[in-house]
């Protein structure tokens, strides 16, 4: 049973930086995602890192967001930095992994003006 534990969350200014991490209990060579889901939101999908590495950032946080891997520490990372408002959101991760999708539980990110 795959589990995965998301961490780093808080209460942050606008400007402010945080950096998310997601745990795995298993090993993690596979495509894995960040997604947020804002209060009466959607979730949409913020990053995707694949097994290799090569990373894709949604536009709304392009330059602003990256998205990283350890593999040795079964963790990908999400460094968030210049945030705003609209970044509050339940930030979660996704291990895809032959066709089955696995969630975290999600961490809180809340952004104050």
């Amino acid at each position: 049973q795959v589990q995965l534990v998301e961490s780093g969350g808080g209460l942050v200014q606008a400007g402010g930086s945080l950096r998310l991490s997601c745990a795995a209990s298993t090993s993690i060579f596979n495509h894995m995602g960040w997604y947020r889901q804002a209060p009466g939101k959607q979730r949409e999908l913020v990053a995707v890192i694949s097994g290799g590495g090569t990373t894709s950032i949604a536009d709304s946080v392009k330059g602003r967001f990256t998205v990283s891997r350890d593999n040795a520490k079964n963790t990908v990372y999400l460094q968030m930095n210049s945030l705003k408002p609209e970044d509050t959101a339940v930030y979660y991760c996704k291990l895809m992994r032959s066709g089955v999708d696995y969630w975290g539980k999600g961490t809180l990110v809340t952004v104050s003006s």
